[in-house]
């Protein structure tokens, strides 16, 4: 079922967040600020806030990223910034062969394959997503597909990527079985997705839709133990789990921007994103997750 939620009551819960992870130590002036606004903003009396405090309503994946991908990669995203750090860092490992980015979107990790010779293969739900895609790396092979049902030959690549993706599914099962069945024995996954903790706490994909509207595209928890175990039941084996935090960067011209101070204090060192490197084993024996 789709729902919605106003932006004020948003951001009257980040300023309920800064207030309770810095109830303990905080500085006296910051706390009354919190408490304040708070005030403010449950009476109506705080300042003027993005969209006018209006609806944020839910669209389905095909719906948002039909809405977004116009917009994906014009603005700096915090997640985008700890991410590919990590991200790339993986992929430089190598060795370099075929290489196929699952959710690709816009092609954000298809040209960082590319770029590092990969011939890489690109897959996303959105034809409007895999437009942005093909134009931005043109040598790259795109296709149509769903991470539940990847167009792809079974044991047909030596590396997987798929990057902020996976939590849009509401069972990481299916879509790890995937990534695991295209991949040669030997090979590698390089897996990302925003962290659970995030989502737990507001770790929805919140975006301008059409023209002024706020819109977001729903984000699933799903705990380090159901990676877990759902790289068990694929099997692959864990290598290793990186877990960058918050950088401090809020989105320009967001509702988060208008509480700066209380939603720096929120996330301060909550990890944002979650990365997991793991391999398919050559033999069935070699298997440990």
């Amino acid at each position: 079922m789709n729902r919605e939620f106003r932006v004020r009551e948003l951001v009257l819960g980040i300023e309920g967040l800064a207030l309770l992870r810095h109830a303990m130590d905080g500085d006296e002036d910051f706390l009354k600020a919190r408490v304040t606004e708070i005030q403010a903003l449950a009476n109506g009396e705080g300042g003027p806030l993005p969209g006018g405090a209006a609806a944020v309503a839910e669209l389905d994946e095909a719906a948002g990223y039909a809405s977004w991908a116009a917009r994906y990669d014009s603005l700096p995203s915090s997640y985008i910034e700890v991410e590919e750090p990590v991200v790339h860092r993986l992929l430089d490992r190598g060795p370099v062969g075929t290489a196929l980015d699952a959710a690709c979107g816009t092609g954000r990790q298809t040209a960082a394959l590319a770029a590092r010779g990969y011939r890489t293969i690109g897959v996303d739900q959105s034809p409007e997503m895999l437009a942005q895609a093909r134009r931005k790396v043109p040598a790259a092979e795109f296709r149509h597909g769903r991470l539940e049902s990847l167009p792809v030959d079974d044991e047909s690549v030596d590396l997987v990527v798929c990057s902020l993706a996976m939590t849009h599914l509401s069972d990481l099962t299916p879509g790890v079985a995937e990534l695991a069945r295209v991949l040669r024995p030997g090979g590698r996954i390089v897996l990302s997705d925003l962290h659970p903790f995030v989502i737990s706490l507001q770790g929805q994909c919140v975006f301008v839709h059409e023209t002024d509207q706020l819109a977001f595209v729903r984000n699933h928890v799903h705990l380090p133990g159901r990676y877990l175990d759902a790289f068990h039941a694929a099997g692959l084996n864990v290598r290793e789990c990186h877990e960058p935090a918050f950088n401090g960067r809020l989105a320009p011209g967001g509702y988060e921007e208008s509480i700066a101070d209380a939603a720096r204090a929120a996330w301060q060192d909550i990890p944002l994103v979650i990365v997991w490197a793991a391999e398919k084993p050559e033999n069935s024996q070699e298997r440990t997750a």
